[in-house]
């Protein structure tokens, strides 16, 4: 078990931006730098369930030898009016490109990481409904 502390430094960049960085040297910006726009740290919220449900979603298809070609998942949280304007709910999307992907496997994944393995989406699902969908498209088919 990962029992160790997580830490990341968020610096203010000027403006109104912050870049944080964690110990191995990733960093994200988060606000408006001049012309270069971050993410929000609400947005980023939203991108971690994307980015967590995602590997999970990618690891288990693998595993059950599905012919997965492509994933992303849109995540969008709608919030309350009031302070702190919280996630109220969040809606998941899995698009999913590869020909012949099993419905059934798809859906036991996406349960398995939102319910099991998924921590962000663990977090997110204390204090917001989380609801998913997905859709199967064909190598190369465009999503509109």
């Amino acid at each position: 078990m990962d029992n160790e502390w997580r830490e990341v430094i968020g610096e203010w960049a000027g403006e109104h931006a912050f870049i944080a960085r964690n110990a191995t040297g990733g960093s994200v910006q988060m606000g408006a730098l001049g012309d270069k726009v971050g993410l929000s740290p609400m947005e980023l919220l939203l991108a971690g369930v994307a980015g967590c449900t995602g590997v999970d979603v990618v690891d288990i298809l693998t595993k059950k030898r599905q012919p997965i070609e492509a994933l992303q998942v849109k995540v969008r949280g709608k919030r309350v009016d009031t302070y702190p304007r919280i996630y109220k709910e969040i809606e998941v999307l899995y698009l999913v490109w590869g020909n012949g992907i099993d419905p059934e496997a798809l859906e036991q994944a996406i349960k398995l990481s939102e319910e099991k393995y998924c921590s962000a989406s663990a977090m997110m699902r204390g204090v917001a409904t989380i609801r998913s969908s997905y859709r199967i498209l064909a190598a190369g088919e465009i999503f509109e």
